[in-house]
């Protein structure tokens, strides 16, 4: 365990974030971290001691990704640690780039609280309350309800690529006043993520017609993305935290499918393996046996299974057969031909090997297999060994070796005595 109760770092998980740092006024120093990262250990000495030394000033917290997956999802945590600093806005959390040193880490966090101070002083910091049975500090803001009409529906939400969360309500409605304070809480802590608008469906009789709404309040989810006019009915709970949970968690859908890098060097293995909680290595058919049309549909595959499991944060890498034999042998690849791809765990030290096709069927099969911890795994006795330098693929077709010209050697002497020429 990196953290535990006697630490002035405070615990934060998908249950108690939003209420203790986003419905904050005070300045959050957030660490995002994996209990096996080993850059996490190396750091958790030190942001121990500047928790110790900003209490009372600044919240200093961390969340366990292993446990906490959804929490990291909204603000693209790709690798770890990741630090985030929750100041005056905290929709908007800043990157912390300083100094994994504690007293880095207080001094950053002691210029955020001086941003924030000179913010109120200008009359740009505290919250807002609105009407609609906003409530009062701390409640959200009905200013952040983004207000829809007939004549402004398809402009704002149809025409967005972003996420938006509708109500359509009657201002007489009960169940809808009552709603009317979460939904505000909610769009306040969504800021900057997912929209949620409100639509008087008693004035506005036209966009509800459209939608079929026939009972207050009806909420209409419209995903992320160029929009047909559809939407789907929001069934979670009416709570602010429920609404936000939900919310997020089709925000991080939308959170960019992983790269696929090329194993050209040591460094790539380190940034895109020895952090992530799974590292998917592929080693693909020389390029002379597939030209660069085969090797595009292989890495086309990997992609695409790639982006069905973005939210993991795993690492992707490949190289060509042969490329990289110490790779290879480390993994037990070779015996099962090209391609071949190995799903490693570093911090287990184990690791599964494809022993089904190489489409997406078969990928997929490893990959679900593995997310739950089952598969045939085997033993990483010493790690993965650093991986060699090569030249990175040019995306064309393989070139094969010149044959040697054999035009001239009619005239050699090969046995040792001349020839009489006939």
């Amino acid at each position: 365990m990196v953290y535990d109760k006697s630490d002035d770092v405070i615990e934060l998980t998908a249950g108690n974030f939003n209420n203790l740092v986003i419905n904050s006024d005070e300045v959050w120093l957030v660490e995002f971290y994996a209990p096996w990262c080993g850059h996490c250990k190396s750091l958790a000495p030190e942001w121990k001691r500047a928790a110790t030394a900003l209490k009372g000033v600044v919240k200093v917290g961390a969340v366990d990704m292993d446990v906490h997956g959804s929490v990291g999802g909204p603000y693209n945590v790709r690798g770890f640690p990741t630090i985030k600093v929750f100041g005056a806005n905290k929709n908007s959390p800043k990157d912390y780039n300083g100094a994994r040193t504690a007293q880095g880490i207080v001094d950053s966090a002691l210029q955020e609280v001086q941003n924030v101070v000179k913010d109120r002083l200008g009359g740009r910091g505290g919250r807002s309350s609105g009407s609609r049975g906003s409530g009062g500090q701390g409640s959200g803001s009905s200013d952040d309800v983004i207000e829809l009409t007939d004549a402004n529906f398809e402009e704002k939400v149809l025409g967005s690529k972003d996420i938006w969360l509708v109500e359509f309500f009657a201002s007489w409605c009960g169940h809808c006043q009552r709603l009317a304070p979460e939904w505000a809480k909610a769009a306040s802590e969504l800021k900057g993520k997912v929209h949620l608008a409100a639509l008087d469906a008693t004035v506005h009789t036209v966009t509800a017609a459209r939608y079929q709404v026939q009972g207050y309040p009806t909420i209409k989810l419209f995903s992320a993305g160029p929009k047909d006019g559809d939407a789907a009915d929001y069934q979670g709970g009416r709570t602010a935290s429920d609404i936000v949970q939900a919310a997020l968690d089709l925000h991080a859908e939308t959170i960019n499918p992983p790269e696929l890098v090329e194993v050209v060097s040591a460094e790539v293995m380190k940034e895109n393996c020895n952090e992530k909680p799974l590292c998917v290595v592929s080693f693909l058919p020389n390029i002379l046996d597939t030209g660069a049309a085969g090797r595009n549909q292989y890495l086309g595959t990997l992609k695409e299974v790639g982006e069905k499991y973005r939210k993991k944060l795993w690492g992707w890498v490949w190289a060509e057969a042969g490329a990289q034999p110490k790779l290879e042998q480390a993994l037990g690849v070779g015996g099962f031909g090209y391609p071949a791809m190995a799903a490693v765990n570093l911090r287990k030290k184990k690791y599964v090997l494809l022993r089904g096709s190489f489409d997406r069927e078969g990928i997929d099969e490893l990959l679900r297999a593995v997310s739950v911890g089952r598969g045939r795994t085997e033993d990483l006795q010493a790690g993965l060994p650093d991986a060699q330098t090569v030249a990175p693929w040019d995306g064309k077709d393989g070139q094969p070796p010149e044959e040697p010209d054999l035009s001239d050697l009619g005239d050699l002497d090969v046995g040792g005595d001349k020839k009489e020429e006939l």
